[in-house]
């Protein structure tokens, strides 16, 4: 099952509906630090409403720490970014895949898009717009994965 890595949100109500998301999908949630809230937030837990208790959720103190985590269970890191060259859509997502965000100002750093085995993007029609809300490119990106895998049919509830 994919997992969702944000790396340095900034944002409490845009972590709580990413969590929302992961909670209702069954998908893991890493948050990497330094975060822009603490945890305890009113407003994060405002927008992940009472789904906390159904939230896989796991902190890493930096992006190191999370890059040990990752080198014990495998798998593939695959950065969404407005820099990426491949179209979200055409990419083939593999079960073990870790889905990599960084922070609504300023993306993922170049340190992190170097570590990535694949950057994607999501296509905008308007090029005026340079980016999605963050829940709303996790969400992108998860239900495509999801839908691939066959993780979407009503019969794996």
């Amino acid at each position: 099952m994919p997992r969702v890595v944000l790396v340095n949100p900034q944002i409490p109500p845009n972590t709580g509906s990413i969590a929302r998301t992961c909670a209702a999908t069954g998908t893991e949630l890493h948050l990497v630090k330094p975060l822009g809230f603490e945890l305890s937030d009113r407003r994060l837990k405002r927008a992940g409403l009472d789904y906390w208790p159904y939230v896989d959720l796991r902190v890493h103190e930096s992006f190191i720490d999370y890059s040990h985590y990752f080198q014990e269970r495998g798998g593939r890191r695959i950065g969404f970014s407005t820099s990426g060259q491949c179209n979200y859509i055409e990419f083939n997502f593999k079960p073990d895949d870790w889905l990599l965000f960084g922070c609504e100002t300023a993306g993922l750093p170049p340190n992190v898009l170097a570590d990535c085995d694949e950057v994607l993007r999501i296509p905008m029609a308007q090029d005026k717009v340079r980016s999605l809300n963050l829940s709303v490119s996790v969400a992108v990106g998860l239900f495509e994965a999801l839908r691939q895998l066959g993780r979407l049919n009503p019969e794996n509830r």
